[in-house]
């Protein structure tokens, strides 16, 4: 039926017609093809990390002094909680607090063992929890250990020694040694990282590509032949730091050790310094990029390595997360050091960077989110309670639902452009053009699809379209939501603004598509069956 021109006007001034009463905008797209494969997504990447800095260990995992606490001083709340969040592996003791420190010190009767002088993170280091204390805290937890070797002020030495004291089951010094500890059987520890941050001028001992290199070769040689099971990590670049190209660095350590590592460590940290909100949940794009760089790299040494039998390096994103407290002396340090209040906003980025290792599966096996508790951590705690962060969430969204294969989604909606921001103060300027409002990844497993989806716009709803081009979607699907009444909104004590929320589910039966209106500043699990 043809409108009247009266008519027409009616409505146009009624604001009905430009509303989509009467003409309806077309919807978003997203369009999953099980046959579009990018790799198999490791469990690793929903890792976390414990260093001795500020409350993380003392305070934090551990302490004797809470009434939360068991009889070995170890936090059951917090342990409660970080269960929940399914960690396969977990990272210690550091980070920066590893350059200047020295395993032996942590290990033995806790009434011998020496107080140090914390150079990194400046407090009283106690060594009353260590090697052992955190190997039983792992197995409470059911992580697997991570640990990280002193190639600052340690030596090629006492990195084996490590190495022997907690995977040689019997006869050489440190192996007994650790059986008179109290630990008959091996701690078998498969992940090692040769040394932290070794690129930056903050790290006690730092080094130059090349002179890091050697260093963590012959490292890696004396710890190899202590025990060829074990996997290496080396020390990738840390940061983007005016006038350092941090490249130059990688190009160099993974020519130097392209036959030697199974990893390459990368790390990241934003905030959303000048208050955009846009250029903010725009920066995991940026890890994105940094991925793809540095798996070029990767590619281009695996045509000249000689590996034997062993698989290519991969990419390990093993410190990621939000610190706006960033080179402030006031928080950087001491006994309470960079204890971060987390909002709605962030764990939007926290699930945009898990996205982005998802879409990159086939090179990113592994990633560990610093810190797990107090310390810029998804869980908070004080010494009579605990509250779980914002970015908890998204994070135990991914770790308990996403896995298997990754898959190559194509994303049709509407898109804007950056402004010129800084991911830190540390970082060079970079700017984004076309982020997509739906920021979406989708692992398929046995029939079993999840699709993650992170709606940036912060005012408006996107009704998307969800299409399958192989199979039918069938069943339910279940739908979770992490959202709050607006992008500043936090947690605290005795207050969860944001959290998981289940929602209705959607019904489809054999269906190629289905629609679903993802709400502004939300980021949304949809999971159920695509059946061929």
């Amino acid at each position: 039926m043809k409108l009247k021109i009266r008519q027409l006007r009616n409505l146009v001034i009624a604001g009905l017609l430009f509303s989509g009463s009467l003409f309806a905008q077309e919807n978003a797209r997203i369009k999953i093809d099980i046959d579009r494969q990018i790799g198999e997504i490791n469990n690793n990447i929903y890792g976390n990390f414990v260093e001795h800095l500020g409350r993380c260990v003392y305070g934090g995992i551990y302490d004797p002094e809470s009434p939360h606490s068991d009889e070995n001083g170890i936090r059951t709340d917090v342990l409660e909680a970080a269960k929940g969040l399914n960690i396969p592996l977990t990272r210690y003791p550091g980070g920066n607090f590893v350059s200047n420190y020295h395993w032996k010190d942590g290990v033995g009767p806790k009434e011998e063992r020496p107080a140090r002088m914390e150079l990194a993170w400046a407090r009283l280091e106690t060594n009353q929890f260590g090697t052992n204390e955190f190997i039983d805290y792992a197995r409470q937890l059911g992580t697997e250990p991570y640990f990280a070797v002193n190639l600052g002020t340690g030596t090629i030495k006492e990195a084996q020694e490590w190495v022997e004291y907690c995977n040689v089951k019997e006869g050489p010094y440190y192996a007994e040694l650790r059986k008179k500890h109290g630990y008959p059987e091996p701690h078998n520890i498969k992940y090692w990282s040769l040394g932290n941050e070794m690129d930056g001028f903050w790290q006690m001992g730092h080094l130059n590509a090349e002179d890091y290199s050697k260093k963590a070769r012959e490292a890696a040689k004396l710890m190899r032949l202590t025990d060829p099971n074990i996997k290496l990590i080396a020390a990738g670049a840390s940061n983007f730091r005016p006038n350092n190209d941090p490249h130059e660095w990688n190009a160099t350590v993974l020519a130097e050790l392209r036959d030697v590592v199974d990893y390459i460590a990368l790390h990241m940290y934003v905030g959303n310094h000048e208050d955009n909100y846009y250029n903010f949940v725009s920066s995991p794009l940026v890890l994105e990029e940094r991925t793809q760089v540095v798996k070029g790299m990767i590619q281009r040494e695996m045509e000249k390595a000689d590996r034997g039998d062993r698989e290519p390096i991969y990419i390990a994103w093993d410190e990621y997360n939000i610190w706006y407290r960033w080179r402030q002396d006031e928080t950087m340090t001491g006994e309470r050091a960079l204890e971060e209040r987390y909002n709605l906003e962030d764990a939007l980025v926290i699930a945009g960077f898990l996205n982005a290792f998802i879409r990159n599966a086939d090179i990113v096996k592994m990633a560990n989110m610093a810190q797990l508790v107090n310390v810029i951590a998804p869980i908070f705690a004080e010494k009579d309670g605990m509250f779980k962060q914002t970015i908890y969430y998204p994070l135990q969204l991914f770790a308990n639902n996403m896995f298997g294969t990754a898959l190559d989604v194509y994303v049709d909606c509407d898109t804007y452009d950056t402004d010129e921001f800084y991911l830190g103060l540390a970082e060079q300027a970079t700017q984004q053009n076309d982020v997509p409002y739906l920021d979406v990844a989708v692992s398929y497993n046995d029939d079993e699809v999840v699709i993650a989806v992170i709606n940036r716009h912060k005012d408006k709803a996107i009704a998307t379209d969800i299409i399958s081009q192989e199979g039918l979607f069938d069943g339910e699907f279940e739908v979770y939501e992490v959202n709050g009444p607006d992008i500043k909104a936090e947690n605290d004590f005795d207050k969860t603004t944001v959290e998981t929320v289940q929602k209705e589910a959607v019904k489809t039966k054999k269906a190629e598509q289905f629609t679903y209106q993802f709400p502004p500043h939300s980021f949304t699990m949809l999971k159920g069956k695509i059946v061929r």
